[in-house]
């Protein structure tokens, strides 16, 4: 059953992107399929692991460079901004029972003193995977078993242009580094949960181990929800800033991307624009390129006034699409105040958002 290691390649065009290669895992066990299956598979180790190579391991790559996944400062807070990874190559051992994930990307984040930065991102990560089929969930672990390499964090565009702290050597740009490094090696070295349901078939996804019955932490309850969740989470959105939710994939014709949304604060607009405007929208955005109007058609979407849940279904075609939450002047029809001379930091100004998107049928 044990062999040399193997590697399995992906790689997208700048611009493709998401989150940490793992809720492909889950697809490792869709192979098993079938709850009669819990007894064998739970207690064989070499059969999770079987399963794991053979069904699970070529999917981490594909998965990884679909979507972009949120930064935080501190568990459970809301995502202060957002990495998308645009390459990424996986070593399958196993003789140890370990795979290693090689990945690169690109993103955005905010400072209260740099405000908002542009980097890039390499890092290589050992993971230990393991999963546990119980009566109503499926819990998939990814358990860091130690960091190969990285992550090299390497600061681009940042917005405080008078600190000069993208190319000097100052406490601010030291500062600014560690804050990057901070959340980007925080999000990695957690390890990672998903939870399947046997029943709805819905995900969700923690970072962190969870052991059950425990359940990721998430704005809105979808457990008993027959939809597919690409994401469930909350975010903040500063002053004359944006955040790129997704992408988000509609697969076939008949289905619609719903969003279910409450925003504190000031009103946002909010954007659903195809991946390839998306991809150079958010580019520009994180080089520091003037602000301005997406550079294509939008395709969905309206201001969002704060204090009311609102739930909208998008029919789209087929394709992945970026919903764009927009708290700037430069596109859409909201435009934030401008910062109070009593508010310097612009607090009043922070649009809080706390969303999920899905897919359903139409």
């Amino acid at each position: 059953m044990f062999g040399p290691v193997t590697k399995h390649t992906s790689s997208a065009p700048r611009g493709s992107r998401v989150g940490l290669a793992v809720i492909a895992l889950c697809l490792a066990v869709l192979g098993v399929g079938c709850p009669c299956a819990r007894g064998p598979v739970n207690a064989s180790p070499a059969l999770r692991w079987w399963l794991f190579s053979n069904f699970g391991a070529s999917k981490i790559c594909p998965e990884m460079v679909k979507r972009g996944v949120g930064l935080r400062l501190q568990d459970r807070g809301p995502a202060v901004g957002r990495f998308f990874p645009n390459g990424c190559s996986v070593d399958v051992d196993n003789q140890n029972q370990l795979v290693t994930v090689h990945f690169t990307g690109t993103g955005y984040a905010y400072a209260p003193l740099s405000k908002r930065i542009g980097f890039q991102c390499t890092a290589s990560v050992q993971y230990r995977p393991d999963f546990y089929l119980g009566e109503d969930d499926i819990y998939v672990w990814g358990k860091v078993n130690r960091i190969v390499a990285g992550p090299r964090f390497e600061l681009g565009y940042v917005e405080n242009a008078a600190a000069n702290v993208a190319t000097s050597m100052t406490p601010l740009g030291a500062l600014a580094n560690g804050f990057g490094n901070q959340i980007v090696a925080g999000e990695l070295t957690r390890g990672f949960t998903v939870l399947q349901s046997w029943s709805t078939g819905s995900n969700s996804f923690a970072l962190g181990l969870l052991t059950p019955p425990q359940r990721p932490s998430s704005p809105y309850d979808t457990s008993k929800d027959a939809n597919f969740t690409f994401a469930n989470e909350a975010t903040e959105v500063q002053a004359n800033e944006r955040d790129y939710l997704g992408p988000f994939e509609v697969v076939e014709g008949g289905q619609q991307l719903v969003m279910k949304m409450f925003l504190q604060g000031p009103p946002v607009d909010v954007m659903v624009v195809p991946k390839t405007v998306g991809d150079a929208w958010r580019e520009s955005y994180q080089l520091g390129r003037p602000l301005g109007p997406p550079p294509g058609p939008v395709v969905g979407g309206a201001p969002l006034s704060p204090g009311q849940e609102v739930k909208v279904a998008y029919p789209l075609p087929p394709g992945s699409y970026y919903v764009v939450i927009d708290n700037t002047a430069y596109a859409g029809a909201v435009a934030p105040p401008p910062v109070s001379l009593l508010d310097p930091l612009g607090a009043a100004g922070v649009a809080r958002l706390s969303f999920v998107a899905q897919l359903a049928d139409r």
